[in-house]
């Protein structure tokens, strides 16, 4: 009888640590890092945790915290008449919202209906070749690598509905902001910053300050908050189910969002 599991390996990269899970938490490894050497960092305490749990011949997801990546609404176009096409305007809307190149960082887009707005996702080369190379040397197969955002915003969707929303995700170091119209996509926003009541209380404030004469639902999910949950007034909470060995690592939380 074989011991392998077909359960995939869950692999969160964090703003300070990389922790993986696979049926249940393994474990997590702290760093401190430059926001320059993040990347390199991250791969490294991930190899070593994957060596340290000898996790071979299985599917490897991986999920990244808003830390190691960039978001961007991408409007409609009706002159955008390939993908090429499409993954160079995306490239544009990028560098002028930033204002800096965007090379070096490969982008990925929400599927959408003719007509509608896009979020994208631009995530940097250097830490997806990374992930390629070391699923490849440690016996794993790449199955995805998602920011946290889309896996949590999957996870809720039904939840969401189609109407007016306002979907927040507090990670501990870092919120995004997304605001649906009927269904479609107006704003994506990041802002750093803690996720403590008061902080996310004046962040919902301003967002629904500037949707005048538009009622809007508020969710929010904070994988930080599991067991000190937000006590904000006409929020709706947006939690997962707590693990049956309750635990500290918001990593381990943040796992759970693909189980």
């Amino acid at each position: 009888m074989s011991h392998l599991s077909p359960d995939p390996v869950v692999a969160v990269l964090g703003a300070n640590g990389v922790g993986i899970g696979q049926q249940q938490w393994l474990g997590s490894q702290g760093f401190v890092a430059e926001r320059s050497q993040a990347v390199a960092l991250a791969l490294q305490t991930l190899r070593d945790l994957l060596g340290e749990h000898r996790c071979r011949r299985n599917a490897l997801r991986v999920l990244l915290s808003a830390d190691y990546c960039r978001f961007c609404l991408v409007p409609w176009s009706d002159a955008i008449s390939s993908p090429a096409e499409l993954q160079r305007y995306a490239r544009a809307c990028f560098e002028a919202h930033y204002g800096q190149s965007l090379e070096g960082w490969r982008i990925c887009l929400s599927p959408e209906a003719s007509g509608r707005a896009r979020v994208a996702a631009a995530v940097p080369e250097a830490l997806l070749q990374g992930l390629e190379h070391l699923s490849a040397e440690s016996g794993l197969r790449l199955r995805a690598v998602q920011p946290y955002l889309m896996g949590a915003y999957n996870r809720f969707a039904a939840r969401l509905g189609q109407g007016d929303f306002l979907f927040v995700l507090a990670e501990p170091q870092r919120s995004l902001v997304l605001l649906a119209s009927q269904g479609v996509w107006q704003h994506v926003r990041t802002q750093s910053g803690n996720d403590s009541d008061t902080a996310l209380q004046a962040l919902i404030a301003r967002e629904c300050q500037l949707q005048v004469g538009q009622p809007l639902a508020v969710f929010l999910h904070a994988p930080g908050r599991l067991h000190d949950r937000p006590q904000l007034d006409g929020i709706e909470l947006c939690e997962l189910t707590p693990p049956m060995e309750p635990s500290q690592d918001v990593l381990s939380v943040m796992a759970r969002v693909v189980a």
